[in-house]
């Protein structure tokens, strides 16, 4: 029998080894530090008219601290809004009530997170409320076409309020009597 057998089967058994201890730390690399198990969280809603690129588990952030995640994204039935539910760390359970929350992007072409901004009421929002005041998503793609093929991309010059649109009336002007 030959010696070679058992230390080809120790090297192929080493090489699997290491090859499942790197798939590991690329695993864990990859949730930044962050687990789910043990976190204890409490869920919030808000309410937008457009998402834009949210997703689940999309960071939520104040000031640009992660304080949660977005757990989930459903559509009202009844008003056709989207409901978000954002699963905020323990830590910070007392945001005030007229806490403000806006889909805000990370860069001209990075995720979408959701931003909010405490306000200075003295009572706290509690688990299961939502978030009164939001802002939508801002659609880049349609701001650079209103730009662009007219509705807000030119400065009103000096003398422009003068005239009125075409195919409108000028409103009368008063003179004052002596």
């Amino acid at each position: 029998m030959s010696v070679r057998g058992p230390r080809l089967e120790f090297a192929v058994g080493a090489f699997l080894l290491l090859a499942l201890a790197s798939l590991l730390v690329l695993a864990l690399a990859s949730t930044n530090g962050k687990f789910s198990f043990g976190q204890h969280t409490y869920p919030l809603k808000a309410r937008f008219t457009n998402l834009g690129q949210l997703r689940t588990s999309a960071p939520v952030k104040i000031g640009g601290v992660v304080i949660g995640n977005v757990a989930d994204i459903q559509l009202d039935p009844v008003k056709f809004d989207a409901v978000v539910t954002l699963a905020i760390d323990d830590r910070y359970k007392d945001l005030p009530a007229d806490t403000s929350a806006g889909i805000l992007t990370g860069g001209l072409l990075g995720d979408s997170y959701i931003g909010l901004q405490p306000g200075g009421d003295e009572t706290s929002l509690k688990p299961g409320e939502e978030i009164a005041f939001t802002t939508p998503a801002v659609d880049l793609i349609q701001m650079v076409g209103k730009y662009m093929f007219g509705g807000g991309g030119k400065p009103a010059a000096a003398g422009d309020g003068d005239t009125a649109p075409a195919g409108t009336t000028p409103p009368p002007t008063e003179t004052p009597s002596p």
